[in-house]
């Protein structure tokens, strides 16, 4: 592959590059100066999904009229001088699982082929009422399980800094239709891994927030913590810029809540990293990292401590709870299939056997589970008293092939399951703590590297304002396909 730019070649690149090169923020601001009406900027990235998207299969379907419609009457709310919202005319992307009124939702299932929800899933209602177009779906794996995009509806999502190898998943259409510059922005959820493994496998910025800040409906499961839906961005002030047009209370959600700041954004003004306690642990998860990706890694928190972070390397192993998260996931399959479980025979093999094992389980199963946890939790109360925040590798491995469907080793050793690759991102999900990845680097074959940086709940200005400065030092820019090299 042609090698990628670095920041500022990208910079350059940018200045009389199209639209679709620009961030959320900047689009934002040419749309409310008038310098760019929505229409122009609709019709930008429907040249760019044209060029690009059968490359890279990240858009699985496209709303163009609905979008120009939308377009069409954001314009002329900037004209009339209308109050305009902070995302006011930018086209989105949402990912496949989540319900957009009038336009498919497929969940990537055969048995969804042709779904037209009537309602929109409350993220996307927020996103709109801040002005956002929707203008694709992004594709994902069957009802999310699985941490590489492929399904048997629409195939695999290619990498866009590789295209014979994976964006990771679940969200991995969202984060390559970013990644390569056919989106500004994009939704997708997390549970395991599925913002921010993808955002690392396509040098991006993702956040898994603190659960209950954008309220999750319609779900399964309401009072569930696991799920949340959040930004694939090109850099963390995109990702709080959207999340302050989603955030905040609603009674639709039983576990949401406003959070003890009011902008993200706005908290980013503050530009240093001086005086922050940061731990830096390898392998989080006792399973192993690559030695080319902790050595990126490494050297990024390194250039933390050199701009006036404390940065101290530990070890913190929480490879314990593995077993307790394989455990919880269990309920959760069953519980997000619960109304679906007769038709369990036409489920793909992922999402069979996810289910299948979780019917397996009993209630002493599930107190085990909880009882680690707990302990796991008091730990990790502990090490956040020391330290303000955590980094460590956002995957232990680089971008796999696209036809594998998962990876089944590292440094030799065989992953005991399927998911067990995801763990350093699954074990932040049983904690119900927010994390974000940011690109670290570039690794010897032109991938991105991602880092995972977690802070206690609430903190999500906190991680973003680290995840902005380990993404300036990164020397990450744009994938060659964005780059048009």
């Amino acid at each position: 592959m042609p090698a990628a730019t670095s920041p500022q070649q990208a910079a350059a690149l940018a200045a009389g590059a199209p639209l679709t090169h620009k961030t959320a923020r900047e689009l934002v601001r040419l749309i409310r100066s008038k310098a760019v009406s929505p229409v122009e900027m609709l019709d930008a990235y429907l040249d760019a999904i044209e060029t690009i998207n059968p490359k890279i299969n990240a858009i699985v379907t496209l709303a163009a009229e609905q979008a120009r419609d939308a377009a069409k009457r954001a314009e002329a709310a900037v004209m009339k001088g209308e109050q305009l919202g902070l995302l006011h005319g930018l086209p989105i992307g949402v990912k496949d699982v989540t319900p957009t009124a009038g336009i498919r939702t497929t969940y990537a299932s055969p048995l969804y082929k042709d779904h037209v929800p009537t309602e929109d899933a409350e993220a996307v209602r927020r996103l709109k009422a801040a002005g956002a177009i929707v203008l694709a779906k992004t594709n994902t794996p069957e009802f999310a399980a699985g941490a590489n995009t492929n399904n048997a509806l629409f195939g695999p999502t290619r990498n866009p800094w590789n295209l014979a190898l994976s964006p990771a998943g679940s969200s991995g259409g969202s984060a390559a239709a970013v990644a390569a510059r056919i989106l500004p922005i994009a939704q997708g959820t997390d549970f395991g891994c599925s913002i921010r493994i993808p955002a690392a496998f396509c040098g991006i910025v993702g956040i898994r927030a603190t659960p209950g800040l954008t309220p999750s409906h319609p779900l399964a499961l309401p009072w569930d913590p696991g799920q949340v839906s959040g930004p694939l961005a090109q850099d963390a002030e995109d990702a709080a810029l959207y999340l302050d047009a989603s955030k905040g209370f609603s009674r639709i959600s039983p576990i949401s809540f406003e959070p003890p700041w009011t902008s993200a954004l706005a908290e980013l003004e503050r530009d240093d990293i001086k005086g922050l306690r940061i731990a830096y642990i390898s392998d989080i998860a006792g399973i192993g990292v690559e030695a080319e990706i902790d050595a990126i890694c490494g050297a990024a928190a390194a250039a933390l401590d050199r701009q006036g972070a404390k940065v101290e390397h530990i070890a913190f192993d929480a490879g314990e709870g593995r077993a307790a998260y394989q455990t919880w996931r269990g309920f959760w399959m069953v519980g997000q299939q619960y109304q679906r479980l007769a038709q369990i025979d036409q489920f793909g093999k992922n999402l069979r056997g996810n289910v299948e094992a979780g019917l397996k389980l009993n209630a002493l199963d599930f107190a085990k589970a909880e009882h680690t946890r707990a302990q796991l939790f008091h730990r990790f109360r502990e090490l956040f008293e020391r330290f303000d925040l955590l980094l460590t590798p956002a995957a232990p491995v680089q971008p796999y092939p696209i036809e594998m469907n998962f990876p089944d080793r590292i440094n030799g050793r065989t992953f005991d399951n399927y998911i067990d690759w995801i763990a350093v991102a699954y074990l932040i999900t049983l904690m119900s703590l927010p994390a974000a990845t940011a690109p670290a680097g570039l690794s010897k074959a032109k991938l991105p590297v991602g880092m995972q940086i977690v802070a206690p709940r609430f903190e999500e200005p906190l991680i973003l304002r680290v995840a902005r400065a380990i993404h300036r030092a990164s020397g990450v820019g744009l994938p060659p396909i964005a780059a048009g090299i």
